[in-house]
Order: C-alpha cells, then structure tokens, then sequence
C-alpha cells in the first residue's frame, strides 16, 4: 500500500446514531402480548460508523468522523461518545433527526436490529466541497452503507483516496450495495446469508477494485481473499465470556485497517480483525468500547488457534 500523508489517518463516513438495547430470553422472540426485562432498557450511542471510529481510534489512528444528526437527544448521545474518546466530529444538521434503532438481543449474543427509516431522506447530501477537504486530508476513508454515502462514492473516487466499506450481511445480489463494492478497495462482509461466500467474495474483487476482501464468519472465524488467494482466518478466544455480537464486525474492521495502515500483510490484518473482533463480543451491549492497542500488539503475538 502507498503511504498518503494526511492530517487525519481515517475519515469514517456515515454511520452515526443510537441504539435501544433489549435483552429478550430467546431469538426469534415468539410472540405474547407483552415480556418482562429485568435486564433493563437502555439507549446509548453507537451505529456502525460510531464503533469503526471507536475501534480506530482505541488503536490509536487519527481519527474523523463525518455524518449528518440531528439537534435532538439521541444526537446529543453521539456527540458526547465523540468528545469522551477523543474523536474529531463533523455533525451536519439532519432535520429528521439522528438515526436510531432498536436491538434485540438473545442469550447467546446473537442480536435482531430494527432500523427507524424515517431519520433519513433521499435527497440528503455531503456537501461536496466539504467532502473533498476531509478526504484530501485523509489518509484512508472507510465509507459506511448508511444514506447519503452511496452518493459521496464518485466524489471520493476523484480524490485518490483509498477506500474500504462494510457490506454487513450482504445477499450478493440485493443492487443497493453494489456501488460500495466495487468503489472500495478493501471490502468486508459478513458471510450470514451467503450461500458461497468465495463465489461473492471473487466476484467483488473482479468487478472492483478490491485488493482485499474480508467475509467473516462468527465463531467459524473468517475467509480473507487476497492476491488471488482465498485464506481461513481462524477465530480468536475471546478474552472473556461472549455477551453480545453487536459491533464485532466493525471492530474487525477498524483493526484490519490498523494493520493496513501500519504496513502490515493482509493477513496479519485479518489476524488483528479477529482478535478485536473476539474482544467486542465480550462488551455488554449498554457501552461502547474496542480493544487498545497494547492488548490488540500483545494478543497477536501470541500463537494463533
């Protein structure tokens, strides 16, 4: 990888918003008129872009964060997060208000996400000239999938910058996530509802521009497909019990960058993903925290499972 001088390491875009956690006895949950949680309700900040730059940042890369929210409680709750971990947020106003959703999750870990649709609108934008600056002083964006930033994709491929997306649990075919895929040039996935996941995997890299693709595939680890070749990532232990999957995968990614941007091989990167993505697992779904650097360089140099 080239270097590319910058101010900031990664710009993340998109993603930013709050989660209502519910823990519920099973999933799916059966349906009864009500269920008594003595586990507590609770609302905090943290959607995919959040938790990549969480990750990013525990790592110690520069890290910005670009999004739209809205002047309302739950983007007062993504703002502190920001501040708290030392992160550089650009919030641009979002008149419907910042993006919420509600997680239910299993004992196991395993978790239902529903996504409130209305704190978005079609024709919301970044504003171009903004984009292009924190682009050009960036080092790396990662892009979510999260609306508008399907739109920012030829902006940011104009400025020469390198780019990686999460494609999350991607079917291969739903179209929507096609221009995510074939723009960046490190993809991850989650390989939940792929039938073949080196089918898709290949099939991103040959009609982009990926040099790595990453599917992962829970306690099955991960397939890292790069140079032409598809490799296993085998899963990391996690340091303590397993209490919710929610933002594991975006912990993998934000080490996986961590790698690629201090010059590491492809698959020392994934090793590195799957070490952070293990420690996610193990952090309650009520906070937000990633794995620091110290504990991601002291894991990995130890011998893989």
């Amino acid at each position: 990888m080239t270097a590319r001088a910058g101010t900031t390491d990664v710009l993340v875009l998109g993603g930013a918003g709050v989660d209502t956690i519910v823990h519920v006895p099973e999933l799916p949950l059966p349906y009864a008129d009500s269920y008594m949680i003595d586990s507590g309700i609770r609302t905090r900040a943290g959607q995919t872009g959040d938790f990549v730059a969480l990750g990013l940042a525990r790592l110690g890369l520069r890290t910005h964060h670009l999004d739209l929210l809205g002047d309302d409680p739950e983007g007062d709750l993504v703002r502190a997060l920001h501040h708290e971990h030392g992160i550089t947020l650009t919030a641009l106003p979002q008149p419907a208000g910042t993006k919420r959703a509600v997680n239910l999750v299993g004992p196991d870990g395993r978790r239902l996400s529903l996504y409130d649709t209305s704190r978005a609108h079609p024709d919301d934008r970044f504003p171009e000239a903004t984009l292009r600056a924190l682009a050009a002083a960036s080092r790396h964006v990662h892009v979510t999938i999260t609306q508008p930033c399907a739109h920012a994709l030829p902006v940011l491929r104009e400025t020469g910058v390198p780019l990686s997306t999460d494609l999350h649990d991607w079917d291969g075919e739903n179209p929507y996530h096609e221009p995510f895929a074939y723009a960046a040039d490190v993809v991850f996935l989650s390989a939940a509802a792929l039938a073949d996941p080196e089918r898709t995997m290949r099939r991103i890299a040959g009609r982009g521009r990926a040099r790595a693709v990453v599917a992962t595939a829970g306690a099955d680890g991960a397939y890292l497909l790069a140079g032409g070749e598809l490799t296993r990532v085998p899963v990391a232990e996690p340091p303590a019990p397993v209490v919710d999957s929610n933002g594991a995968g975006d912990a993998f990614a934000a080490a996986f960058l961590y790698g690629r941007l201090t010059g590491e091989p492809p698959e020392r990167c994934a090793r590195y993903g799957a070490i952070a993505g293990a420690y996610a697992c193990t952090v309650p779904a009520s906070r937000a925290d990633a794995i620091g650097r110290a504990d991601l360089l002291r894991q990995a140099a130890g011998p893989d499972r």
